[in-house]
């Protein structure tokens, strides 16, 4: 079921460097973002694909990880991913970014998908040095990097848990908590606010 699998799809932030991706596994998910709706379908998004060690290497310090367990310097030393998809848009061809955040988010979702259904892990990097990154990768200036998505086998147990006020995720004998807020919490009942409302 999709509820399974978003349940297992869990953002992964420790790797086995054993495992390389190929380039052929990172097409194959780019195809699945391909496929996915866009704005106007205008389609504005191109993929830099990372996997020659040497460039997942140079990539590697210009991302953030694990912002909020800034102790841990995620991920660790010898666990890094094997290799990355940057998600990019062409300014010259399709003007400002901000219009598409939309259609990143689309395609960063059906990639992580399909990764996952390859039996292996992502993590979306929204904090990078996207001038660093696109100069380290030789992008012309009017390609701009909007995500950066690292993909490697997991080396890590991540759990869902039922957020009980705090969302931040943690980490407890070896195991990375996710606490994800209740449907109580999200779903808009008007009816109930009106119930309330008339007390």
């Amino acid at each position: 079921m999709l509820k399974d699998i978003l349940t297992d799809n869990r953002t992964c932030r420790t790797f086995d460097e054993s495992r390389k991706v190929t380039k052929d596994e990172l097409v194959s998910f780019v195809e699945c973002a391909r496929l996915t709706p866009s704005t106007a379908n205008i389609q504005p998004l191109s993929y830099r694909l990372v996997y020659k060690p040497e460039e997942v290497k140079a990539v590697q310090p210009t991302t953030k990880w694990g912002g909020a367990l800034p102790e841990l310097h995620l991920p660790p030393e010898g666990h890094r991913p094997t290799a990355f998809i940057v998600i990019c848009i062409d300014k010259e061809k399709f003007g400002d970014p901000s219009k598409f955040q939309r259609d990143v988010g689309i395609c960063a979702m059906a990639i992580s998908l399909a990764v996952h259904e390859k039996g292996l892990a992502s993590c979306m990097i929204g904090a990078f040095r996207a001038e660093d990154t696109a100069k380290v990768l030789g992008l012309p200036e009017n390609i701009l990097p909007q995500l950066v998505i690292g993909i490697g086998k997991p080396d890590e147990r991540r759990e869902i848990v039922e957020a009980k006020g705090i969302t931040k995720y943690y980490r407890e004998n070896g195991i990375h908590y996710v606490p994800k807020r209740p449907l109580s919490e999200i779903i808009i009942d008007q009816e109930r606010n009106h119930e309330n409302a008339d007390l």
